[in-house]
């Protein structure tokens, strides 16, 4: 297993944020068959070789993947859009890419 964990700050409404983190799971359901469910403030989600949550907080969002051994070859590709999915639903990154 591989984790993939990144934290960004937005300026979003809780409401807003929420949303905006309700439009990239329902993105990666369409896309990739990811079935995804609410646990108050942390989405989670969850497919064959791939799991993780999503928090959203009052100013920032935190993801982490857990990739299988399958898709360790795709973990560039799969950071790169995940960092534009935040860029397109949270606004850019200022900060340092963790």
């Amino acid at each position: 297993m591989s984790d993939i964990q990144i934290r960004r700050k937005h300026t979003l409404s809780a409401k807003a944020a929420r949303t905006a983190a309700e439009k990239i799971a329902s993105q990666l359901e369409e896309e990739f068959d990811l079935a995804y469910e609410w646990d108050d403030n942390v989405l989670v989600f969850k497919r064959s070789g791939v799991s993780g949550e999503l928090v959203v907080e009052k100013k920032e969002v935190h993801i982490r993947v857990r990739l299988g051994f399958l898709l360790l070859a795709i973990r560039p590709r799969v950071e790169a859009e995940i960092h534009r999915y935040f860029d397109e639903n949270f606004g850019p990154d200022s900060g340092p890419k963790v």
